[in-house]
């Protein structure tokens, strides 16, 4: 009976799939495309073929789909990844729905599994494959932003019960970021402080994961707000960077004058000297983003004066994503969603992000 119960469901998900994403023609669907522009790219909602399950290949009804700060980058790029023409490609890199279609071949995914797409499509464990960075989703033809994608595989995760689509949506890209910098290149342990710096997506999934394990995450912010909000998150120290322009004082201060163990950086100029400034004797340093524009090179002489390390971060892979995914479930741990907006709502996502007002992140559902 409940063999049967799930082949019935997967009809019916199948059927729906059909008659919401190809409203225009069963044989269509509607995505949104990069457009070339006077200056770098434009948002253009079209009506393309409906993709179909190939040897090897998954199709899936995306659900939501998740904003990532690089996607305003990429509207106004003039090429893209080692120089590619971004016209026609797809935008977001992050997205999750449900398997409406497998192709001959594919055993690990089933009609009706709930599903979410890694980010690179070609890491899937070890060290980054060659080509791996060119596999990045957002502005190519595996984006996300999108009714219905074909993908492979090795490219998507089950969803865990507990998390909805948005929830798993705002994961590829921020949370793997936060997760591999803080749990694999820093090693962050029970008891250790970290700083966090804004409070995106990214600053606010890395706060979640170091107060789950024990650590004591301290975050900025230039909302009291959002930081009373951080505070209900976990955060055992706040500094209001628009209050107090020397925040690394501050942070020192929450710390007793010691410094914080781990920074995940974030800010890029504005902000790596600052974050040098707050670090322990022997801390660590994850450059994970550049915010506020490129920061000089790093000096040997801050390094070696503090005995610290600077690791570079680049999201992650696959079996990264798999191990944030186990450690959430045991944790039960919930992203923080700020806003959704509707897929024909997408530019007035990006036109909100811009502004960055909110905390969190920004999702789209279809």
């Amino acid at each position: 009976m409940r063999s049967l119960s799930r082949f019935t469901a997967a009809i019916a998900l199948a059927v729906l799939a059909v008659g919401e994403a190809g409203a225009q023609s069963p044989d269509t669907i509607r995505q949104y495309q990069l457009a070339a522009a006077d200056t770098g790219y434009e948002l253009a909602l079209r009506e393309v073929p409906r993709p179909v399950a190939g040897h090897g290949k998954v199709l899936v009804r995306i659900r939501a789909a998740a904003l990532n700060r690089g996607d305003l980058v990429r509207l106004s790029e003039t090429t893209g990844p080692v120089g590619a023409n971004l016209d026609g490609g797809i935008p977001l890199s992050d997205g999750a729905g449900d398997v409406i279609a497998v192709g001959s071949g594919v055993t690990q995914f089933a009609v009706g599994d709930r599903v979410v797409g890694t980010f690179f499509t070609d890491w899937v464990d070890g060290k980054m494959p060659l080509a791996g960075a060119a596999s990045a989703r957002a502005g190519t033809p595996h984006g996300m932003a999108s009714e219905i994608i074909v993908t492979t595989p090795n490219a998507l995760l089950p969803i865990p019960e507990y998390m909805t689509y948005e929830e798993a949506a705002a994961l590829p890209c921020t949370g793997v970021t936060a997760w591999n910098g803080l749990f694999r290149a820093a090693d962050i342990q029970p008891g250790e402080s970290v700083l966090f710096e804004g409070t995106g997506g990214m600053s606010t999934i890395g706060l979640q994961l170091t107060a789950a394990l024990g650590a004591r995450p301290i975050i900025t912010s230039s909302s009291n707000e959002k930081l009373a909000r951080a505070r209900e998150l976990g955060a055992i120290g706040t500094v209001n960077y628009r209050e107090n322009p020397d925040w690394q004082l501050e942070v020192l201060a929450v710390t007793n004058g010691v410094g914080v163990d781990h920074v995940l950086e974030i800010g890029g100029a504005d902000t790596q000297d600052k974050a040098f400034e707050a670090l322990a004797y022997r801390g660590h340093l994850v450059v994970a983003g550049i915010l506020t524009g490129e920061a000089p090179p790093i000096d040997p002489r801050m390094l070696v004066g503090k005995g610290a390390t600077a690791t570079g971060v680049l999201v992650g892979s696959r079996a990264d994503f798999a191990a944030l995914l186990d450690f959430m479930t045991e944790h039960q741990i919930h992203p923080v969603i700020d806003r959704t907006f509707a897929f024909d709502e997408l530019q007035e996502a990006f036109d909100f992000m811009e502004n960055g007002d909110y905390m969190g992140k920004l999702v789209v559902t279809l």
